[in-house]
């Protein structure tokens, strides 16, 4: 069980690290992953006025037969790309939320950068 915490805990201080460094703006929102064991929450908030100005996830009624793997992540990156681009958001940064840059992390990445979206 204190694997599990200690494992939580070193996520945890990863992501305060990230976060010192890492600000949305409303010319540049900061687009955050977050994965579950069962869902993927991927969100573009601005955080100068503290607003969500985009955001999908595999608990949405359209998206609920995608699973949390490589595949349905980048289909949900192109997705969030598609929301940015309607509400006129070109340029973002990406908030790794403490995740090591790999797997279902960086296919969220790569699908928002084939719908258009620049990092």
């Amino acid at each position: 069980m204190s694997n599990i915490k200690d494992k939580q805990a070193r996520r945890v201080k990863r992501k305060k690290h990230i976060r010192k460094s890492i600000q949305g703006t409303s010319a540049r929102p900061r687009m955050t992953v977050y994965r579950s064991n069962k869902h993927l929450y991927v969100q573009v908030v601005d955080d100068s006025c503290g607003k969500t100005l985009a955001s999908v996830s595999n608990m949405e009624k359209e998206f609920s037969k995608l699973r949390n793997n490589v595949e349905n992540a980048a289909k949900l990156g192109e997705v969030v790309g598609d929301r940015c681009k309607a509400a006129k958001i070109k340029e973002v940064v990406f908030d790794r939320n403490g995740y090591l840059y790999h797997g279902v992390v960086k296919a969220v990445a790569d699908g928002a950068r084939k719908s258009g979206i620049k990092f």
